[in-house]
């Protein structure tokens, strides 16, 4: 019989015993026959003339210091799908915890766990420049809808919480995760992510997307966003490369920043850079110098291992370089604000992760 976990096209005709949930606002719990039900929420003076059912909680508001447990989940099942929008910034952290660990196998910025860097609409949600991002994995959708599709199983418990880390201002938002409850196949992992930022990449050295990591399983991708310290000349010959299971050298090792993220010399088109984006990956996201605050370059990729998973049995560690060119066209090691987003499956216990720089440091400027 079919168990409802491997959903595709294929499958889609086949009954399971599977059974599907959701939480958002308007049903906190996910439990069957929740929803709707609230009196009181950040839309009950829209609804004031109409009330219960009426759109009265279609949101969170997460007060300053609050960690807000979004969800809470009691297993066996597997998250589908999250949709999320409102104000979005570094400013909000999101963690996924597993089963019973204290250790969170997913701590990100929100914005940058969805692939969106520079994404920062901490104050006016409208006034932020929209980028569409279209990809098998995530989804970054007009006005600023944030979707990922990553298959999160878990046993006996999921828990998601959101952090708010400004100072004096609570963070609205709106969200939904899609789950099912069902029986999860033994050889099933646990979905990490994990963030980390250099601003800028000391001199010489490889800038790190991933260490530390312990256990048994597979990297499937990563989010890449990158600012320009300096002249915005060419600045992506840097490899990525992939030390596992006690390498000293790679035994994965890529040609150039580009490439990786599956475009080719220096996604230069007629002289201009040009976005696009692709199922397994991208580069969507480009600012331009305007002359005057906006001084600097950004860039925002993805690059998503559907179909070419990295397996390890023991370890891995992911690094790239921050690569440009010298006049006489030598290799120039570059000093620019580097930030990404590695995602990967595991057996567990996860591995401690390295302390989130403070809100100052992260700050989008």
């Amino acid at each position: 019989m079919f168990d409802g976990f491997f959903t595709n096209p294929s499958t889609l005709p086949l009954l399971s015993s599977a059974k599907s949930r959701s939480i958002s606002a308007e049903n906190m719990t996910g439990e069957k026959n929740n929803g709707a039900l609230a009196t009181a929420g950040t839309g009950e003076k829209c609804a004031r003339d109409l009330g219960k059912g009426w759109k009265v909680s279609p949101s969170y508001a997460v007060q300053p210091g609050e960690v807000f447990t979004m969800a809470e989940i009691e297993g066996p099942g597997v998250i589908q799908s999250i949709w999320l929008t409102g104000h979005v910034s570094r400013d909000i952290i999101i963690r996924f915890y597993w089963d019973d660990q204290e250790q969170p196998s997913v701590e990100a910025p929100i914005s940058d766990f969805f692939a969106r860097g520079w994404y920062n609409n901490s104050e006016n949600w409208f006034d932020v420049k929209f980028d569409q991002l279209n990809s098998a994995m995530v989804s970054v959708n007009p006005n600023h809808a944030l979707n990922c599709f990553w298959s999160m199983p878990f046993r006996k418990k999921a828990k998601i919480t959101l952090e708010n880390r400004h100072k004096d201002k609570e963070r609205i938002v709106y969200y939904q995760i899609n789950y099912a409850l069902m029986e999860i196949p033994e050889e099933a992992a646990y979905f990490h992510a994990q963030f980390r930022r250099v601003n800028p990449v000391p001199f010489k050295e490889d800038f790190t997307i991933l260490e530390g990591v312990k256990g048994r399983g597979h990297y499937v991708g990563t989010a890449l966003s990158v600012g320009l310290n300096g002249l915005g000349k060419w600045w992506g010959e840097g490899e990525i490369k992939f030390f596992m299971d006690g390498d000293e050298n790679p035994t994965i090792c890529g040609t150039g920043t580009e490439d990786y993220f599956l475009g080719a010399f220096d996604w230069d088109v007629a002289g201009k850079y040009t976005t696009y984006n692709s199922l397994y990956g991208g580069m969507y996201h480009v600012q331009i110098p305007d002359g005057l605050y906006k001084s600097q370059q950004r860039f925002s990729m993805y690059r998503w291992h559907v179909v070419d998973p990295i397996r390890f049995e023991n370890d891995l560690r992911v690094t790239i370089q921050d690569l440009g060119w010298y006049k006489d066209w030598r290799y120039q090691p570059r000093q620019d604000d580097m930030a990404s987003v590695a995602y990967w499956y595991q057996t567990l216990p996860t591995a401690p992760f390295p302390a989130l720089p403070d809100p100052d440091y992260l700050e989008i400027t």
